[in-house]
């Protein structure tokens, strides 16, 4: 990105604008290098136009702002599907590391107030339906032009 405008911001700015501390994102970008050391990929075809720590931002403007891939390409200058790929390689990447994991929904679940047992009454009650009368039936069977 030739604007680099978040190097300007001051920390608390910065932790607006990205929903995290600049030492988040320098330790985020360290993982992640350190796991492409111990994991290297096939590194064929064009060199990626962001840096490693421009596409962390990208990730984090995406699950902070839920903007469409669209809007965040052009905003960073690449395409929609470079944003798609870009948030799923560094989302599961921090995964894989194990130093960023968002914690499960037992986790969740236990440190919230909901009940953990509700009990719901379900017996069965009779629905009360019109009875039929045959002479009706017939009737409008009768008057039915075919």
């Amino acid at each position: 990105m030739k604007n680099q405008s978040y190097l300007n911001l001051k920390p608390d700015q910065f932790q607006r604008r990205f929903g995290i501390k600049i030492q988040t994102l320098k330790a985020m970008v360290n993982a992640l290098e350190s796991f492409a050391v111990e994991n290297p990929k096939d590194r064929r075809g064009r060199r990626t136009l962001l840096t490693l720590e421009e596409q962390v931002l990208v990730a984090l403007e995406y699950w902070r702002e839920y903007r469409t891939y669209f809007h965040i390409g052009t905003s960073w200058g690449v395409s929609e599907s470079t944003i798609c790929r870009i948030v799923t390689d560094i989302e599961s990447t921090l995964m894989k590391t194990g130093k960023f994991c968002i914690p499960g929904k037992k986790a969740l679940l236990k440190n919230s107030d909901y009940p953990e047992v509700v009990v719901m009454e379900v017996t069965e009650t009779a629905i009360e339906r019109q009875k039929k009368n045959k002479k009706d039936i017939t009737q409008a069977r009768k008057n039915v032009i075919l």
